[in-house]
Protein backbone atom coordinates (compact mmCIF):
# COMPACT_ATOMS: atom_id res chain seq x y z
CA UNK A 1 0.00 0.00 0.00
CA UNK A 2 2.43 2.37 -0.82
CA UNK A 3 0.05 4.97 -2.89
CA UNK A 4 -2.13 5.46 0.36
CA UNK A 5 -2.01 8.89 0.94
CA UNK A 6 -1.31 10.33 4.75
CA UNK A 7 -5.01 12.09 5.28
CA UNK A 8 -6.05 8.27 4.75
CA UNK A 9 -4.11 7.04 7.31
CA UNK A 10 -5.17 9.40 9.81
CA UNK A 11 -8.83 8.24 8.99
CA UNK A 12 -7.67 4.78 9.16
CA UNK A 13 -6.00 5.23 12.14
CA UNK A 14 -8.84 7.12 13.60
CA UNK A 15 -11.72 4.79 12.34
CA UNK A 16 -10.13 2.15 14.58
CA UNK A 17 -9.61 4.21 17.74
CA UNK A 18 -12.98 4.55 17.54
CA UNK A 19 -14.14 0.65 16.84
CA UNK A 20 -12.18 -0.16 19.90
CA UNK A 21 -11.94 2.07 21.95
CA UNK A 22 -14.38 3.52 24.84
CA UNK A 23 -17.25 3.94 22.20
CA UNK A 24 -16.50 0.46 20.44
CA UNK A 25 -15.48 -2.84 21.46
CA UNK A 26 -14.28 -1.97 24.99
CA UNK A 27 -17.40 -0.18 26.10
CA UNK A 28 -19.12 -3.34 24.70
CA UNK A 29 -17.30 -5.60 26.29
CA UNK A 30 -17.82 -3.92 29.60
CA UNK A 31 -21.50 -3.92 29.28
CA UNK A 32 -21.47 -7.25 28.63
CA UNK A 33 -19.45 -8.51 31.32
CA UNK A 34 -21.40 -6.55 33.73
CA UNK A 35 -24.31 -7.68 32.62
CA UNK A 36 -24.33 -11.06 34.24
CA UNK A 37 -24.73 -9.40 37.69
CA UNK A 38 -27.66 -7.82 36.64
CA UNK A 39 -31.49 -10.01 36.70
CA UNK A 40 -33.47 -7.00 34.81
CA UNK A 41 -31.58 -7.12 31.47
CA UNK A 42 -33.95 -5.63 28.16
CA UNK A 43 -33.31 -6.17 24.69
CA UNK A 44 -32.19 -2.94 23.95
CA UNK A 45 -29.46 -3.41 26.50
CA UNK A 46 -28.57 -6.93 24.57
CA UNK A 47 -28.40 -4.91 21.08
CA UNK A 48 -26.52 -2.25 23.01
CA UNK A 49 -24.24 -4.92 23.31
CA UNK A 50 -24.19 -6.27 20.18
CA UNK A 51 -23.83 -2.88 18.79
CA UNK A 52 -20.66 -1.39 20.68
CA UNK A 53 -18.86 -5.09 21.20
CA UNK A 54 -19.24 -7.08 17.78
CA UNK A 55 -20.84 -4.41 15.31
CA UNK A 56 -18.04 -1.77 16.09
CA UNK A 57 -15.01 -3.94 15.36
CA UNK A 58 -16.43 -5.68 12.52
CA UNK A 59 -18.15 -1.86 11.35
CA UNK A 60 -14.49 -0.40 12.02
CA UNK A 61 -12.82 -3.17 9.29
CA UNK A 62 -15.22 -2.50 6.86
CA UNK A 63 -15.13 0.71 7.23
CA UNK A 64 -10.75 1.01 7.13
CA UNK A 65 -11.23 -1.10 4.00
CA UNK A 66 -13.53 1.08 2.32
CA UNK A 67 -11.45 4.40 2.72
CA UNK A 68 -8.37 2.01 1.95
CA UNK A 69 -9.87 1.04 -1.34
CA UNK A 70 -10.95 4.97 -2.26
CA UNK A 71 -14.61 4.43 -0.69
CA UNK A 72 -16.99 7.15 -0.58
CA UNK A 73 -18.75 8.21 2.23
CA UNK A 74 -22.04 6.90 0.95
CA UNK A 75 -20.83 3.90 0.37
CA UNK A 76 -19.04 3.49 3.80
CA UNK A 77 -22.89 4.74 5.43
CA UNK A 78 -24.25 1.69 3.48
CA UNK A 79 -21.52 -0.47 4.12
CA UNK A 80 -22.22 -0.01 8.17
CA UNK A 81 -26.02 -0.47 7.86
CA UNK A 82 -25.31 -3.45 6.20
CA UNK A 83 -22.48 -4.70 8.81
CA UNK A 84 -25.14 -3.79 11.95
CA UNK A 85 -27.67 -6.21 10.28
CA UNK A 86 -25.06 -9.28 9.54
CA UNK A 87 -24.08 -9.36 13.04
CA UNK A 88 -27.18 -8.78 14.66
CA UNK A 89 -28.27 -12.12 12.33
CA UNK A 90 -24.85 -13.74 13.52
CA UNK A 91 -25.64 -13.43 16.21
CA UNK A 92 -29.38 -14.37 16.83
CA UNK A 93 -28.98 -17.61 14.38
CA UNK A 94 -25.61 -18.45 16.91
CA UNK A 95 -28.11 -18.11 20.27
CA UNK A 96 -31.02 -20.46 19.10
CA UNK A 97 -28.78 -23.39 18.09
CA UNK A 98 -27.11 -23.28 21.37
CA UNK A 99 -31.19 -23.72 22.74
CA UNK A 100 -32.32 -26.28 20.63
CA UNK A 101 -29.76 -28.80 19.74
CA UNK A 102 -27.60 -30.95 20.89
CA UNK A 103 -23.49 -30.67 21.46
CA UNK A 104 -23.35 -33.92 19.32
CA UNK A 105 -25.49 -32.15 16.51
CA UNK A 106 -23.45 -29.15 16.45
CA UNK A 107 -20.32 -30.31 17.09
CA UNK A 108 -19.56 -27.76 19.83
CA UNK A 109 -20.74 -27.44 23.72
CA UNK A 110 -24.15 -26.36 23.49
CA UNK A 111 -26.11 -24.36 26.44
CA UNK A 112 -22.49 -22.68 27.69
CA UNK A 113 -24.74 -19.67 27.14
CA UNK A 114 -27.48 -20.69 30.10
CA UNK A 115 -24.73 -22.03 32.49
CA UNK A 116 -22.94 -18.46 31.80
CA UNK A 117 -26.12 -16.76 32.55
CA UNK A 118 -25.46 -14.63 29.80
CA UNK A 119 -27.69 -12.18 28.05
CA UNK A 120 -28.83 -13.93 24.76
CA UNK A 121 -32.22 -13.46 22.42
CA UNK A 122 -33.43 -16.74 23.50
CA UNK A 123 -33.13 -15.88 26.95
CA UNK A 124 -34.93 -12.36 26.73
CA UNK A 125 -37.72 -13.05 23.91
CA UNK A 126 -37.63 -16.97 23.52
CA UNK A 127 -36.98 -19.22 20.89
CA UNK A 128 -39.88 -18.60 18.58
CA UNK A 129 -39.63 -14.82 18.77
CA UNK A 130 -35.61 -15.61 18.11
CA UNK A 131 -36.59 -17.03 15.06
CA UNK A 132 -38.99 -14.14 13.60
CA UNK A 133 -36.41 -12.18 14.21
CA UNK A 134 -33.86 -14.12 12.60
CA UNK A 135 -36.49 -14.20 9.27
CA UNK A 136 -37.15 -10.16 9.54
CA UNK A 137 -33.24 -9.78 9.40
CA UNK A 138 -32.81 -12.36 6.78
CA UNK A 139 -34.43 -10.47 4.28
Amino acid sequence: MKDVSSNKIVSVIGELAKSIGAKGLIVGQMVNICSKRISDVGLEHLEFIHHYKTVALLEGVAVLRTILGGGFDKEVEKLIKFMRCIVLLFQVVDDIPDMTKSSQTLGKMTGKDLVADRVTYTKLIGIEKSKEFYQKLNI
